[in-house]
């Protein structure tokens, strides 16, 4: 009997250390998050931004110091077309003769032009995003600002004012300098900005245009040489040897439209694709990603502070901390930035507790960053909870209330009781 005791509790033993293991790697299996199948880009810096929301759904060293190269000019665009009009003349200035190819004066005139020339603001607009003719860029910058250093300051002051709060910019057309430098995420918003801008905008869209210099008529084709193709409707392209291959661009795609910025891609040279190939998998990526459950329903998502009185609209004014939870799923773009900088914050600041009592739903805000939106949820705060907070002052009350009670019986009675002998007194002196 013995015996079979210990057979029995050898084989129990034997059976639980072999199949232990196993069920360690089921549950480390369970734990493991959804991978997500990101693109495989060259470029070092990469974005994607929904246009109309906001929401940042791939990111790739979004907010890495970068070289933007003649990306730039869509800033340069941008201020533009804010201080001109499309029908104005614009003067050929001497910081525009001075600049390199690819400029309209070197690559189509030669070198023959000369400071005071003049062109059409809409065709000076057409040779910077188009061509991307450097000289253009300074055209700009020194008949909206007076000078290049002035041009400058607008640069910086207007990206402020968009956002882009860690950019730097030196020169109207991205010629590199080191103090000249953005992050994909900054693109990403004066891209938008551009876009929005009806003048800069059609002139993206355009593949070709026909400009005037001095009398002279020239064709020239747009550098976005993804435009028109997988839903690339407006963009601008830049090259240098430090900031390697950039590209901003708008895609639309069944009527939704999705800001990109690459940086620093590979380029050999102005047919080298790469930088088209790397805009084309993140919008590919973007556009079929969807979102994940960022915070789940009944998922207690924080706390909020609530002022109240002790009995409704009198008492001492207290102050009660409470759970909150979600009435419903919340989601996002899962990435680096979102799974950083997402939150859920209460907003109704002046609501009484003692009317969330009787109605506990309330607003919440997700926001990250770029985007905020409104969700469900509701205060988990009961009458017990606010009993809990107030004890001493109710049972307070009540002793009070108690006393002052049992103060007033005695009153009353010893009045009574004094009625009832001079009643009695009354009647004997009667007999």
């Amino acid at each position: 009997m013995k015996r079979n005791l210990i057979l029995k509790t050898l084989v129990l033993t034997l059976s639980l250390s072999l199949f232990a293991p196993l069920s360690i790697i089921s549950y480390a299996d369970e734990a493991k998050p959804i991978e997500q199948n990101l693109p495989d880009i060259n470029a070092q810096a990469a974005l994607t931004m929904d246009l109309e929301t906001g929401e940042i759904i791939y990111c790739k060293d979004a907010d890495s110091k970068r070289y933007p190269a003649s990306t730039t000019k869509l800033l340069t665009g941008l201020l533009f077309a804010e201080n001109k009009e499309k029908s104005d003349e614009i003067e050929f200035t001497k910081s525009a003769k001075e600049q390199p190819e690819y400029s309209l004066n070197i690559n189509f005139m030669h070198n023959n032009m000369n400071v005071g020339d003049k062109m059409l603001a809409d065709d000076v607009m057409k040779g910077l995003l188009l061509f991307s003719g450097n000289d253009t860029a300074y055209m700009i910058a020194d008949n909206v600002a007076g000078s290049s250093e002035a041009f400058a300051d607008l640069m910086n002051k207007k990206a402020k004012e968009l956002g882009a709060n860690n950019s730097n910019f030196v020169t109207a057309n991205g010629l590199h300098n080191e103090n000249h430098y953005t992050t994909a995420y900054d693109l990403s918003l004066i891209t938008k900005a551009a876009f929005e801008n009806p003048w800069e905008r059609e002139t993206m869209e355009l593949k070709e245009a026909s400009i005037n210099i001095n009398n002279s008529k020239f064709i020239i084709e747009n550098r976005n040489l993804g435009l028109g193709k997988n839903g690339n409707i407006a963009g601008k392209t830049g090259l240098t040897n430090a900031a390697g291959g950039c590209l901003a661009a708008v895609y639309e795609r069944d009527g939704r439209k999705i800001i990109g910025v690459v940086l620093k891609s590979r380029q050999l040279d102005n047919a080298d694709m790469t930088k088209f190939n790397d805009m084309d998998a993140i919008m590919d990526y973007s556009y079929n990603t969807s979102k994940q459950t960022y915070k789940s329903k009944d998922e207690e998502v924080g706390t909020a502070d609530l002022d109240y009185k002790s009995f409704g609209f009198f008492g001492p004014k207290k102050t009660i901390t409470v759970p909150l939870k979600l009435t419903q799923d919340v989601s996002y773009y899962q990435n680096d930035i979102n799974d950083k900088e997402s939150s859920i914050t209460f907003t109704g600041t002046d609501s009484s507790a003692w009317k969330l009592l009787f109605n506990k739903d309330t607003k919440l805000t997700y926001s990250t960053r770029n985007h905020s939106e409104e969700v469900n949820g509701t205060v988990d705060i009961s009458f017990g909870s606010i009993f809990k907070d107030n004890i001493i002052v109710y049972i307070s009350t009540i002793i009070i209330l108690i006393i002052v009670i049992t103060l007033i019986l005695l009153i009353r009675n010893m009045i009574n009781n004094n009625r009832r002998k001079r009643t009695r007194y009354r009647r004997k002196r009667r007999y």
